[in-house]
Order: structure tokens, then C-alpha cells, then sequence
């Protein structure tokens, strides 16, 4: 009878064992996921970030006024002509 109730209490003890190794490889797993995730945002935010320090060195050039006057406010030189394709 003690050999039955060992054999059982072992039993459980390794299901409980082997439950709680599938649980944490679980989570190991899912914070794996995440963190490969997290890496990819800050890689793709340093990217912004490094267009964003090219972009702040250019402010100031007379190409970078020129273009942002022609695109945002539709400022052109006196005598130039403007051809808008509306074919598309």
C-alpha cells in the first residue's frame, strides 16, 4: 500500500513538475516574442531619428526654404510655369 501511495506521489509531484516547465517556457517564450518586438521599434526609431537629425541640419539651407515653399505653400518664382499633370 505505502508503494501505491509513493508511486502516486511522484506521479503527481513530476505532472505538477512538468506543468510548471511547459507554463514558464511558455511565458519565456511570449517575453522573447515581445523584447524581439521592442527591438525592432527601437531600431526603426533610431532610424526617425537619424532622418530627423539630417532633416534639422537642413532646415536652414536655402534648397530646404525652396522646396518647403514650392510644396507646402505653393510659392513659385515670377516668370516660372507650373505643369500639373492631371492625367493620372
Amino acid at each position: 500500500m505505502k508503494k501505491i501511495y509513493k508511486k502516486i506521489i511522484i506521479l503527481v509531484i513530476a505532472g505538477y513538475t512538468l506543468f510548471t516547465i511547459i507554463s514558464q517556457q511558455k511565458t519565456l517564450n511570449q517575453y522573447a516574442k515581445k523584447s524581439e518586438e521592442l527591438n525592432q521599434k527601437i531600431a526603426e526609431e533610431t532610424e526617425t531619428k537619424q532622418e530627423l537629425a539630417k532633416q534639422k541640419e537642413n532646415v536652414d539651407s536655402l534648397e530646404f526654404i525652396e522646396q518647403m515653399a514650392r510644396e507646402k505653400l505653393d510659392m513659385y518664382y515670377p516668370n516660372e510655369r507650373v505643369y500639373i499633370d492631371q492625367g493620372m
